[in-house]
């Protein structure tokens, strides 16, 4: 979006922070207010993050006024929140091409910017990354600052207290910046506590604390008594004992949205020695009352117009993988008590918005915490309940050694509801489900299903419920095939594909819901097309069936071709001394950029067009 300087004039001056530092700090709430309304037309007119952006505004304008960036180190956390941080960083001309097909990535992102320290999009790595460029940093000897900005979301990750752990005990110079951003800044945040941060990171306070451990360090018993006066007087100003312990200096609360408080703070902190975490009260959507009143639903949005105040209503769909699955629990919770749903703290996303407001006592939200989610399952299963842990492709991977280790090993009924499998779009490679077949299909114990449809899927979801032992259904984000959900849950027959269609010497066997486009080419070419459903166990009966009558076979999945379903019918062929000519289609060897996932298919080759463009080219 082309900058009006008439209506940005402060922001017309500013293509890069350097730019940013030469600004009077009395002109930084007005520019901070420019910057906030840029970001909320760009965003209203491109889509994207919203509300998190709009909440660390003047948190990101602090931050880039008093550190040397991109030579001090600012990493941020998940990157919802660093929209403002691309602004300022001479991205702001290409903002309207955020999460779009070879525009801005949806994050920070290394390959984009030098500001861009380090690559995200999962939640909690920021301080264990700042923790490592502040060691690196000690090294050089050249007093380059760290700083990692984490959400109050991603601090309920046991990643990030396992990095605060290590750094209170090798004590680098570095900042952690707690962003508490709940609805309302509360009552404990104003002019007192800024007051009190102020003081705590000034020189005076410091010295004072530093010099009096100095001064008692060889009086063990008064030593202890000081400390427990100073933990003492800081637990009646502000909640800061827990960093405390960990070996963090805290300060605050303070407001977020105060630019000059902010300002005045992270000078004062910049210089202190040792791990520090400043904590700061913001407000997600701050400056746009409809996303202030609902950040949840704000927190990404489609193309808007801000001055109509309600996002523009989505026209009627298919229901989508994720309702499926959403109606399949509440239906199944309603047949057995003993159902017990876990989300890491997806619930919108996985469709369980009704189940938690109908069956309250039967779900459980664990918060970003995967590797908890999937051993707090285990342990129901020990004790004859029936766990289901809804969780997207790409955030079980923050789970596998619970999976193997507390769940397979032990070969529990826990039933994984597997979402955002294969292409998921605008989220780019983070967020892309492309290993979940491959990560699952070399663990024991494990049943794997690929719905192609969503009654499928509801099918699978009730025979996974049914399995006494692990079991996974892993289904795409959106919607797919026309076919009827049947209200009846059946059990289908474990390991058993389904003929589609019956052609001559090419067999294509489909894996989950690539089969639409399948079925076009099989048409073209009078193929074999068979919808697999489950990849493991095989349906080898089929497949010595297919041998028998065919000369070629073309397996398709929408995962990495590396190790997944493709993979398992050309190992059981060359197990077997099945010398047959097979094709292998599915996403190729490489981390999947953003874009539609209709983008990213056609890309790909994954559209009816490129498989048959693909099988052809083979054939020849």
């Amino acid at each position: 979006m082309k900058l009006d300087s008439s209506k940005y004039p402060l922001l017309a001056l500013i293509d890069e922070p350097s730019q940013l530092r030469q600004l009077p700090q009395h002109k930084l709430t007005a520019f901070s207010d420019e910057l906030r309304e840029y970001l909320l037309n760009s965003v209203s007119q491109s889509s994207g993050h919203f509300a998190s952006g709009l909440g660390t505004v003047e948190l990101t304008v602090a931050l880039h006024y008093v550190y040397n960036t991109p030579n001090d180190r600012l990493v941020w956390d998940v990157g919802h929140q660093a929209y403002p941080h691309k602004l300022l960083t001479g991205r702001r001309e290409r903002m309207h091409t955020i999460r779009q097909k070879d525009g801005l990535h949806p994050f920070p992102y290394r390959e984009e910017s030098e500001y861009d320290t380090f690559s995200v999009g999962h939640s909690s790595t920021s301080i264990s990354a700042a923790l490592g460029m502040a060691i690196a940093a000690e090294k050089e000897g050249i007093g380059r600052k760290t700083v990692a900005v984490i959400g109050d979301g991603a601090m309920t990750a046991g990643m990030a207290f396992e990095a605060m752990n290590h750094a209170g005990d090798v004590n680098p110079d570095m900042l952690v910046i707690l962003n508490d951003n709940e609805m309302s800044i509360s009552e404990n945040v104003g002019a007192l506590n800024n007051h009190f941060a102020k003081i705590l990171s000034g020189s005076f306070y410091t010295n004072i604390r530093e010099g009096s451990k100095k001064l008692l360090s060889g009086v063990p018993p008064v030593k202890e008594l000081a400390g427990r006066m100073e933990e003492h007087l800081k637990g009646m100003i502000i909640p800061g004992t827990f960093f405390e312990e960990l070996g963090f200096n805290y300060i605050g609360p303070i407001d977020g949205h105060d630019v000059d408080t902010l300002v005045d703070t992270l000078r004062n902190m910049r210089n202190l020695k040792g791990p520090q975490l400043l904590h700061v009260k913001t407000q997600k959507g701050k400056g746009y009352k409809p996303a202030e009143a609902d950040p949840i639903g704000y927190h990404a949005v489609p193309k808007f117009d801000p001055s109509v105040h309600s996002l523009p209503k989505s026209k009627p769909s298919a229901p989508t993988f994720s309702k499926v699955f959403g109606d399949w629990l509440c239906d199944m919770a309603a047949q057995d008590n003993k159902l017990m749903a876990i989300t890491p703290a997806m619930r919108e996303g996985s469709g369980m918005v009704r189940f938690s407001k109908e069956y309250p006592a039967q779900y459980f939200d664990v918060a970003i915490a995967e590797q908890h989610a999937v051993t707090l399952a285990a342990g129901f299963a020990c004790e004859d309940l029936n766990p289901v842990v809804a969780i997207y492709s790409s955030f079980l991977q923050r789970a596998y050694d619970q999976l193997i280790h507390d769940v397979a090993l032990q070969n529990l009924p826990v039933l994984f509801a597997i979402d955002r499998a294969g292409v998921v779009g605008a989220d780019g490679e983070t967020h892309q489900g492309a290993y979940d077949l491959s990560f699952l299909r070399c663990i024991p114990n494990m049943v794997i299903m690929a719905p192609s449809d969503l009654n499928e899927c509801r099918q699978m979801l009730y025979t996974g419920h049914r399995l006494n032992q692990p079991a996974a259904v892993r289904y795409p984000r959106g919607s797919a095939g026309s076919a009827e959900i049947a209200t009846e849950m059946t059990e289908l027959e474990i390991g058993k594909g389904k003929l589609v269609r019956t052609g001559e010497k090419l067999a294509i066997l489909s894996f989950g819901t690539l089969l639409e486009s399948a079925a076009v080419v099989a048409e073209q070419l009078n193929a074999t097309l068979v919808d697999m459903r489950f990849v493991k166990p095989l349906d080898t009966e089929l497949i010595e069936e297919l041998v028998v009558t065919h000369e070629r076979f073309v397996t398709l999945e929408d995962n990495a071709i590396a190790g997944g379903a493709g993979s398992a019918v050309s190992e059981y062929l060359a197990a077997q001394g099945h010398l047959k000519p097979i094709k292998l289609l599915g996403l190729p060897d490489e981390f999947i950029k953003h874009g539609s996932q209709a983008e990213i298919h056609a890309e790909l080759g994954l559209s009816s067009e490129g498989i048959a463009q693909q099988i052809n080219d083979w054939l020849k």
